[in-house]
């Protein structure tokens, strides 16, 4: 229970009272009763403040309005300070604009306190190098992280660790990698931040082998980890779908208990829902002493890559029951959802579902509704929706409506799409090869070969269709009809052995995605052996028998191949578990989870 005001009094005894209970009052966040202590000060003439007593106690209630997350208030306690805020109050002032999302303020602030003479310092130069670095691309300028850097180099302060680990951090997410790892090398002294910091500025560039190397040199130095870094990594895993190492990586969180993090549970559910196994994220979120809207997120999207849809409605409904308002990301997975389930009532309500919480939908929510409206057919209403966008479609949109387009072979609308995305100046592979075989499907072959023909005269180079399998701690990665693998025979002999049974099943190819207009015999022998199919064969190799063989491909499971894995898995009673770029496929006894629907 709140403690009650003490009565007014300019003692500076009363005034450090009242500073103690507005210490107490910001670390609970209690902002009813901080507010009103505001005004009791206020009406007792303790602010604005005159006294150095009093200067105290505007600079505390600063500290608390940004620990409530209400930073314009902050702003105002710190104008109720004398006519020279000290070094101090101008620090807590850009820390709270630099923490509650305001990068472009926080950094005003810091260039207004150094011309107001002054000096930066240990704490100052971190929250301006944290705005810094939230600060939009389009926004900041160009030199400023080497500006700050410049400048902190200047101070008393360059060799503490705290503000060369801001600085480091700053590189790190401004994209500047080189410059991040010279002052990591260069700094006298490093901390776990500093490790933590270098890892996620790799991992977040895509740069995994990178980041497994810093995080194993961290270890070798005896680094006490903590949750954010152990987070990181299980990203890294997650994104490289190197299962084994992330639940390495897991073994060590429990061993060091931060797995009880909901930052690692976040990670901990993404890695073993993008490895293929939904129902291990699925415990670790159940088993979650701590939950956060970041593991919610998590568990929605697993739910939603997995075709679970009604999982993920009633999460949903469970996560505002506990509390937490849902955010763009939320949405996100809902439509995601829908989308692999071709629920567009229930679509549509949630998008507009975003206005109640006052989430204005962004490209990647317009996406996921294109993406809906073409998977059922409904490409007119599709291209119109993308029409009323109140921003420019970007290459994502008028991907999906190409992949709509592809599905039920409009070649008239694909050739709309494409025009549009090519005026963006966009140079997707993707949107060629869709154009083309849009055309192939629809028997146009002239166009489908004039539009590869554009493609090459642009210079644009398909993206290789890539699949791997991680078996025995290596991973395995092939492309169609390649035999560079070392057991590359075995695998065609075994994919021949179960071909014959699957064609006495009933298994025809269809060679309708072939974009080539050649025989029928050449269009199966180029279907025969796609980049996913010599993975699973490898599976049936080397996976023991009752473990799913677990298959990742970077580009969509072509209609062929969805459909001959799902013969496969009945001819040889193997489940395999196939992620494309769109979702996850789980074939077991000739069915696929996604109901033929991705």
């Amino acid at each position: 229970m709140t403690p009650p005001l003490p009565p007014l009094a300019a003692a500076p005894a009363c005034a450090r009272t009242l500073a103690d209970l507005l210490v107490a009052l910001s670390a609970a966040r209690a902002l009813p009763k901080g507010q009103q202590l505001h005004g009791h000060l206020l009406k007792g003439g303790h602010l604005p403040a005159v006294a150095s007593s009093h200067a105290l106690l505007a600079h505390h209630l600063l500290t608390f309005y940004a620990r409530c997350s209400l930073p314009e208030l902050s702003l105002r306690a710190f104008l109720d300070l004398p006519a020279a805020p000290s070094p101090a109050a101008w620090s807590s002032l850009i820390s709270s604009f630099a923490q509650n999302g305001l990068p472009a303020a926080a950094f005003d602030a810091f260039r207004r306190m150094l011309a107001a003479g002054v000096p930066a310092t240990d704490r100052s130069i971190p929250p301006a190098a944290k705005a810094v670095a939230a600060a939009a691309d389009s926004s900041r300028p160009p030199l400023a992280p080497h500006a700050l850097h410049g400048l902190a180099s200047k101070t008393p302060f360059a060799g503490d660790v705290f503000v060369g680990s801001a600085v480091l951090d700053m590189y790190a997410k401004c994209g500047n990698l080189a410059d991040a790892r010279r002052v990591f090398d260069e700094m006298p002294e490093r901390n776990v931040v500093s490790w933590s910091a270098l890892i996620g500025g790799y991992a977040d560039a895509g740069m995994h082998p990178a980041a497994l190397c810093i995080f194993r040199s961290a270890l070798e130095e005896a680094v006490q980890v903590n949750d954010f870094t152990v987070s990181c990594i299980v990203r890294v895993c997650a994104a490289a779908t190197l299962f084994e190492l992330g639940a390495q990586v897991h073994a060590r969180s429990i061993k060091t208990a931060l797995d009880a993090s909901p930052f690692v549970g976040s990670s901990l559910v993404s890695l073993y829902s993008k490895c293929g196994l939904v129902d291990c994220a699925y415990r670790v979120f159940s088993a979650a002493p701590e939950r956060n809207l970041g593991i919610w997120n998590a568990v929605l999207i697993a739910s939603a890559q997995h075709g679970h849809t009604s999982t993920a409605f009633e999460r949903f409904t469970k996560m505002q029951n506990a509390g937490f308002r849902p955010n763009f990301i939320t949405f996100l997975c809902l439509l995601t959802a829908c989308s692999h389930a071709g629920l567009v009532d229930e679509g549509k309500r949630y998008f507009s579902l975003m206005k109640e919480y006052r989430i204005e939908p962004q490209v990647e929510h317009y996406a996921a509704m294109v993406d809906l409206l073409g998977r059922v057919g409904r490409i007119t209403e599709a291209l119109d929706l993308i029409e009323s966008m109140p921003m420019e479609p970007p290459d994502s949109v008028w991907g999906a409506l190409l992949m709509a387009c592809r599905m039920f072979k409009d070649a008239d609308t694909a050739a709309i799409a494409a025009k549009r995305l090519f005026e963006t100046g966009s140079r997707s592979s993707g949107a060629h090869m869709l154009l083309s075989s849009t055309y192939a499907a629809a028997g146009r072959h002239v166009d489908a070969a004039l539009a590869r023909k554009a493609m090459r005269d642009a210079g644009i180079r398909k993206e290789t269709g890539l699949s791997w399998l991680e078996a025995a701690g290596e991973v395995h990665t092939f492309v169609s009809n390649c035999r560079r693998h070392p057991r590359s025979n075995e695998i065609y002999n075994v994919l021949e052995k179960v071909g014959k049974k699957m064609a006495a099943a009933g298994y025809v190819a269809d060679t309708g995605a072939v974009v080539k207009d050649v025989d029928r015999n050449e269009k199966c022998a180029s279907l025969g052996y796609h980049s996913e199919r010599l993975a699973i064969g490898l599976g049936l190799l080397i996976v023991p028998e009752g473990v799913p063989i677990r298959v990742m491909k970077n580009l969509r499971v072509c209609d062929d191949c969805h459909n001959a894995v799902k013969y496969l898995s009945k001819c040889t009673g193997r489940v395999v578990v196939l992620r494309d770029n769109r979702r996850f496929h789980r074939f077991e006894d000739g069915l696929c989870s996604c109901g033929d629907f991705w």
